[in-house]
């Protein structure tokens, strides 16, 4: 008895210290992560605060990815907030003094002839170089040296003169897109009831001015429109940079009508669907009677599928690994191209007297079949969680999960008994199809070049300024399979000017460049409608481009020789 009444308090003051220490492990993450929560909404709120009144375009940076240092205070920093035009940094504490301090990049200035420099402290480029002494800039472990937000030169701290401060910026290697401050100042002077003369307010910036105007889906593809928004705003002046979230290509292409006619250039950033966006902006345009004022429109693929910025040689997807100067470097270089726009027209059978017909435009392709079907899933599902489809990688690979599914189920199978086709009038006899494409562009299905198939007959590449389509088949999803990795041809049902299709019973899925829908019987016609002046870089062209215009070459050899003979 004594043995155990000995051994209780021992028990007891045992069992108290587990219970406080687990209370301890318990209660002490939950508090940490409570006050981490309220130093989060405070410096939340605190930024949105300074942001209401703000000079800059602060954007916060969890973990810089090179050495950074406060603009102010000089000490190195791991996170804080950056300025997407002017390129300023900053920590916390010093956020509210560095944008009273600091000038950010005008978009709007009065200036006589060229402007001058705007000379910001540290944090220059990696791998720039001094415009003075040629040496390599950036390279002590501390705030130093200079960069023109402008031209974007770079000076050392010991190379920076007073002449050189007061010296005139000739906004550098990216001139020619720029839209100058001093200009929209000269504009913005003039009288609502004066004639502006823009030739003659552009003739100080060179005959080759050709001003970009960049709109960007900040949503597209890997999510990547952001990060760009900053970079090419530090590279051109921000009012040419509009996020397509905030505000609609028909606001954003207002600046044209402020250039000189037949001047400016457009950067879509963004997928197909996009694109499209963007072009029925620009025929609204045209509509206003402002057709002097179209811009040339090229393409930075953001999308998933981005099957006309192939076409049209911008690649098949942008993933951060060519420089954004490099990009600029392309849309300056580029060539001007026609590229065919179709109305498609779709006349439900059941409500023909009723409603009006729905009516559509097409750049790309028009199809009717499996790869609508797959479409029409991914957009079902993206609609129920879009921040699960933001990576392009994720979004093929449900793609290829959808066209197994069909595979073995065949919702699209005896395509040919439920549809009449006709191109130009004709009636065409349809073999035992499950899906017909029209297309416009050579690309097709993220990449494949879908009318020459494999390339082992001597067909003309399909072209997007003829006013021709080019009219396919497939037997099914996994013979689209087989066509995208060359295992297979496609039935070639031939080109038109004008396609009609009906669909006399059931429901079919249907797209038009990307975007799907189910339809029930309809008639379905595509016509020419205009044409839309598009940007070809010629530096991108693939490997199945090559070859297959390699091949053609040679059997134009061939039968030039035989002719001969």
């Amino acid at each position: 008895m004594e043995g155990k009444q000995l051994a209780s308090p021992d028990g007891a003051f045992a069992g108290q210290s587990l219970v406080f220490w687990t209370l301890c492990a318990v209660t002490l993450p939950v508090l940490i992560t409570l006050w981490c929560s309220v130093q989060r909404s405070r410096r939340q709120l605190l930024r949105k605060n300074i942001f209401r009144k703000n000079k800059h375009d602060w954007r916060y940076t969890d973990l810089f990815n090179k050495p950074t240092y406060c603009c102010l205070c000089g000490q190195h920093i791991m996170q804080g907030d950056s300025c997407d035009c002017c390129g300023l940094c900053a920590d916390e504490g010093c956020l509210r003094k560095a944008d009273k301090t600091f000038g950010c990049k005008e978009i709007m200035v009065k200036a006589d002839g060229t402007l001058a420099h705007h000379w910001i402290r540290g944090n220059v480029p990696l791998c720039s170089y001094c415009a003075v002494c040629k040496q390599q800039c950036g390279t002590q472990p501390k705030l130093c040296d200079y960069r023109c937000i402008w031209c974007q030169h770079t000076v050392h701290d010991d190379c920076m003169q007073n002449d050189l401060k007061s010296e005139k910026c000739d906004l550098g290697e990216f001139r020619s897109l720029i839209i100058p401050a001093n200009y929209l100042f000269a504009i913005n002077q003039k009288q609502k009831d004066e004639r502006k003369d823009y030739e003659k307010f552009a003739s100080a910036f060179g005959p080759r001015w050709t001003p970009l105007i960049v709109l960007a889906n900040t949503r597209s593809g890997n999510n990547m429109g952001e990060s760009l928004l900053g970079e090419l705003k530090s590279l051109l002046n921000p009012v040419q940079v509009f996020d397509l979230n905030k505000i609609s290509p028909n606001k954003a292409l207002e600046l044209c009508t402020l250039l000189p006619e037949r001047s400016a250039r457009v950067l879509v950033c963004g997928g197909d669907g996009t694109v499209g966006w963007v072009l029925n902006a620009i025929d609204e345009m045209k509509l206003k009677g402002q057709e002097n004022n179209i811009p040339l429109v090229s393409i930075l693929p953001l999308g998933t599928g981005n099957d006309l910025s192939n076409t049209l040689g911008w690649g098949p997807g942008y993933a951060g690994d060519v420089p954004v100067e490099q990009i600029l470097r392309n849309v300056m270089e580029a060539e001007p191209i026609k590229l065919d726009r179709w109305k498609v027209q779709v006349t439900n059978k059941l409500y023909y007297s009723l409603r009006k017909p729905k009516v559509l435009n097409m750049n790309n392709y028009f199809s009717v079949g499996p790869d609508a079907l797959m479409a029409l899933n991914f957009h079902a599902h993206r609609e129920k969680a879009p921040s699960l489809f933001s990576n392009r990688l994720l979004n093929k690979a449900v793609y290829l999960f959808y066209g197994t599914k069909d595979c073995l189920i065949q919702e699209c199978k005896d395509l040919n008994k439920k549809v009449e086709l006709e191109l130009d009038g004709e009636r065409i006899n349809l073999p035992n199809l499950e899906g017909i494409v029209v297309l416009n562009i050579g690309y097709w299905g993220g990449g494949c070049r879908l009318w020459e198939g494999m390339g082992d007959e001597p067909y003309a590449l399909a072209r997007h300024d003829d006013g021709l389509l080019e009219v396919v088949g497939v037997y099914g999803s996994f013979h689209c399979a087989q066509i995208q990795v060359k295992l297979a041809n496609p039935v070639r049902i031939g080109q038109a000017h004008t396609v009609r299709l009906i669909l006399k019973s059931s429901k079919m899925p249907m797209q038009v460049d990307g975007e799907p829908w189910a339809q029930g019987p309809c008639t379905v016609t595509i016509t020419h409608k205009t044409h839309a002046l598009m940007l070809s870089h010629s530096g991108e062209q693939s490997d199945d481009d090559s070859s297959t215009t390699s091949e053609l070459e040679d059997t134009k050899e061939e039968d030039q020789t035989d002719e001969e003979i």
